[in-house]
């Protein structure tokens, strides 16, 4: 078992991006081959990235695509890289700290993305997690970086964010943070959903926000 803070070899990486794409067919996030997970490793400047189009029950730790973050270029040719990969590329050079990346269309926040609306912060778990609203980013075409770009303007505290008329992108210092970032976010969106067809869920106060936060995220759980 790792230890944090231990660097890790190739295998240790593989096999911790397989798991994070595993997971999210598990988690109900994806069908098919939609949607895609990597990770980064700092130490090599290498990320690990789902191969395009393929299942998730075919994925193995040894056919991900592996791609240098400084020119985009894949270690193994043979295996071609997800065509998301520009906009992981994008996130990872901008976003400081972040090791790991997600992209699902999962159903009910994929919902909130297709109206263009963000998810309001009405729950006290999405405060515990995100710590604000998850923004819903302006429709953008997939070509170069424009997604990547977008999605550095309009993001904001959260590891979360909704792309319109197209699904979502989390991220984390781990590929496991950003699934867990991905499952919540359909979660309290599901919550969200329900609540809106008995009425009109309130925003909490930005007070209230700041303490969930802060119990989730510095005094919750084991250290």
């Amino acid at each position: 078992m790792l230890i944090h803070g231990e660097r890790k070899n190739d295998q240790d990486m593989r096999l911790e991006v397989a798991k994070a794409n595993w997971a999210l067919p598990a988690a109900g996030l994806v069908t098919m081959h939609s949607g895609n997970a990597s990770g980064f490793d700092p130490d090599t400047g290498l990320i690990y990235i789902k191969p395009s189009g393929m299942d998730y029950d075919v994925i193995e730790p040894n056919n991900l695509s592996v791609v240098r973050l400084e020119d985009g270029q894949a270690l193994n040719p043979e295996i071609r890289p997800s065509v998301d990969l520009p906009h992981h590329l994008f996130l990872y050079r901008n976003i400081p700290g972040i090791q790991g990346v997600v992209h699902t269309h999962s159903n009910y926040a994929t919902a909130f993305a297709a109206v263009n609306r963000p998810i309001p912060l009405v729950l006290t778990a999405i405060a515990d997690e995100f710590g604000a609203e998850i923004p819903c980013m302006p429709y953008t075409d997939n070509e170069g970086d424009n997604i990547g770009q977008a999605i550095l303007k309009h993001k904001n505290g959260s590891p979360a964010i909704l792309l319109a008329s197209h699904g979502v992108f989390t991220w984390g210092t781990c590929p496991r943070a950003a699934v867990k970032a991905a499952v919540m976010t359909e979660d309290v969106a599901r919550t969200v959903w329900l609540a809106m067809q008995i009425g009109e869920p309130q925003v909490l106060p930005s007070s209230e926000v700041v303490k969930w936060y802060d119990r989730y995220q510095n005094r919750y759980g084991q250290r």
